[in-house]
């Protein structure tokens, strides 16, 4: 099992920035990739970015705008948000895995919230 707790959700102005954390414990040698989704109010879990042995991959919303960094040695995944608007308000999951594109690792954090307001 792999249990993952995240940290640095908050409140930020629109044009602000963010940086979440992720740490990872338990069996950390059967994951493949780290990254994160975020969920809106009365949307669907969406991925944000995800980094495995490669290059980071991102959705459309997050190019240009944010960064994922993984920390091998200290089991941990950052999100660094840049340029931050309202509509990135959500919860933000970290997840690990063997995260595609298109599906996510098996393994989920308890969320936590970004708000963007003015």
């Amino acid at each position: 099992q792999v249990q993952l707790v995240e940290s640095g959700g908050g409140l930020v102005q629109p044009g602000g920035s963010l940086t979440l954390s992720c740490a990872a414990s338990g069996s950390i040698y059967i994951i493949y990739a780290m990254g994160w989704y975020r969920q809106a109010p009365g949307k669907q879990r969406e991925l944000v970015a995800f980094m495995a042995t490669g290059a980071a991959k991102y959705a459309d919303s997050a190019k240009g705008r944010f960064t994922v960094s993984r920390d091998i040695a200290k089991h941990t995944v950052y999100l660094q948000m840049n340029s931050l608007e309202p509509e990135d308000t959500a919860v933000y999951y970290c997840n690990a895995g063997r995260i595609t594109s298109a599906t996510p690792g098996d393994y989920w954090g308890q969320g936590t919230q970004v708000t963007v307001s003015s």
